[in-house]
C-alpha cells in the first residue's frame, strides 16, 4: 500500500526531507555493512563514531565554522539550553543581557533569572512582538557576560535580519527555527544553540556550539551534564547520546549539501517565503501579523477578517491536505512554517488553496 505525504506545516516537529526519510527507512532494519539497525549500534561503536564524526564535519563545512568553535549534540531541546546558557557563561557579580522578542526570548529570560543578574533591554513586549527591535532601542550593560538573542521567532513569525553589536560581549542565540536556513556568520557568536526538530533533524537532538574560550567558564562545581566543558571534552559522548538523531542530523547534512549548501537552500527558502508574503499582502483579506521589515522567512503568520473564518480556513486546509496551519494557541491567527525540507509545491499549493477560499468566503 503507497502512503500518500500530506504538506506538512506544523512549526516544529516538522517536515524532514524525502531523500533523509528514504534512506532512513532503508537503513532502519540494518545498516549496510553492519547488520544493525541505526537504532541498535553501541553509541562506542567504530560505526557509531564515525556517524558522529561525519555529522559534525558536515556541520562545520556548511556552516563554515571557525576552527576554534566545538560542536556539541546533546539532550533536553532549546528549553534546556535556556538554563545551562547562564549556568555556564554567568559568573557570580555579573549580569547577562537578553533581547526580548517573543515567547521563547521571554522564557530564557525566566529561566536566566534564575541562576543569575539579568538585564532585558530592546523588548517589543508593547507592540505584541510584531518586529525585532532596532539598534537605537538596545542599551547594553558595561561588562555584560553576555548578550542574548532568538534569532527566528516562531510563534510571531519575526526574524533578525542584521545582528545587533555587542562589541566584546560574547553573543549567544537561540537559533532553533532558522540554523542553516542560509548564510550564518558564526564567528560573530559566543554561543549558538538549537533543537533539531526545525531544520536539522528528529526531535530529541540539540546543537550547541560553543566557541572554545567560553568553555573556561564552566564551573566544575556544576552538574555534570549540565558543564559545557565536561561534554565537550567528552565529544558530546559523556552519556549515551540521541543516536538515531546524530545518524538523521548527518543525513540531513547530506542532503543539504546536494542543495547547494546555504546559498542554495536560501534561495529556495526566499523564494518560497516571498511567493507567501505576496499573496498575503494582495487584497487585503489576508492579514500579515510581523511588521515587513522584520518578517520571518522561516514562520509566516497571517489573519483573516474574522476568528470565525480563521476556524473554517483551518478545517478546510486540512481537508486538503495543508496541515498545520493554525497560529500558536497563545496568539490565534494562522502560521505556515516552511523550513529547508518544506517543498515549494506545497507553498503553491496554500497559494492555490488561499486564492480559492478568498473567491468564495471573501
Amino acid at each position: 500500500m503507497s502512503t500518500h505525504r500530506i504538506f506538512n506545516f506544523s512549526a516544529g516537529p516538522a517536515v524532514l526531507p524525502l531523500p533523509v526519510l528514504e534512506e532512513a527507512q532503508r537503513d532502519l532494519v540494518a545498516l549496510p555493512g553492519v547488520g544493525m539497525s541505526v537504532t541498535e549500534i553501541s553509541h562506542r561503536s567504530k560505526t557509531f563514531e564515525a556517524l558522529l564524526a561525519r555529522a559534525i564535519d558536515d556541520f562545520r563545512a556548511l556552516s563554515g565554522l571557525p576552527s576554534n568553535y566545538r560542536v556539541l549534540l546533546l539532550q533536553g531541546g532549546a528549553s534546556l539550553q535556556f538554563s545551562m546558557v547562564p549556568m555556564n557563561l554567568l559568573g557570580s557579580g555579573q549580569t547577562a543581557d537578553y533581547i526580548d522578542t517573543g515567547t521563547w526570548a521571554d522564557k530564557a529570560i525566566a529561566e536566566a533569572r534564575k541562576v543569575g543578574a539579568v538585564n532585558v533591554t530592546g523588548s517589543t513586549k508593547a507592540t505584541g512582538y510584531n518586529r525585532v527591535p532596532v539598534a537605537s532601542e538596545i542599551a547594553l550593560t558595561p561588562g555584560a557576560a553576555y548578550v542574548h538573542i532568538t534569532t527566528n521567532n516562531t510563534i510571531e513569525g519575526t526574524q533578525w535580519k542584521s545582528l545587533p553589536d555587542t562589541g566584546d560581549r560574547p553573543l549567544v542565540a537561540d537559533a532553533s527555527s532558522d540554523i542553516l536556513s542560509g548564510p550564518m556568520d558564526f564567528g560573530r557568536f559566543g554561543v549558538v544553540y538549537a533543537g533539531a526538530q526545525k531544520n536539522l533533524g528528529p526531535s530529541g537532538l540539540t546543537v550547541v556550539v560553543v566557541r572554545e574560550d567560553l568553555l573556561a567558564r564552566s564551573s566544575s562545581s556544576l552538574p555534570t551534564m549540565m558543564n559545557y566543558k565536561v561534554l565537550s571534552d567528552n565529544n558530546s559522548l559523556y552519556n549515551t547520546p540521541n543516536t538515531f538523531g546524530v545518524y538523521i542530523l548527518g543525513l540531513t547534512m547530506k542532503w543539504l549539501k546536494s542543495m547547494g549548501g546555504l546559498a542554495g537552500i536560501a534561495a529556495v527558502n526566499a523564494r518560497k517565503a516571498s511567493m507567501l508574503y505576496d499573496e498575503i499582502d494582495r487584497t487585503g483579506f489576508y492579514r500579515g501579523t510581523a511588521e515587513k521589515e522584520s518578517r520571518s522567512v522561516m514562520n509566516v503568520t497571517f489573519r483573516l477578517p474574522d476568528e470565525e473564518l480563521e476556524k473554517r480556513f483551518d478545517k478546510d486546509a486540512t481537508a486538503a491536505g495543508l496541515d498545520g496551519l493554525k497560529g500558536h494557541r497563545s496568539v490565534g491567527g494562522m502560521r505556515a512554517s516552511i523550513y529547508n525540507a518544506f517543498p515549494e509545491d506545497g507553498v503553491k499549493a496554500l497559494v492555490e488553496f488561499m486564492r480559492e477560499f478568498e473567491r468564495t468566503r471573501g
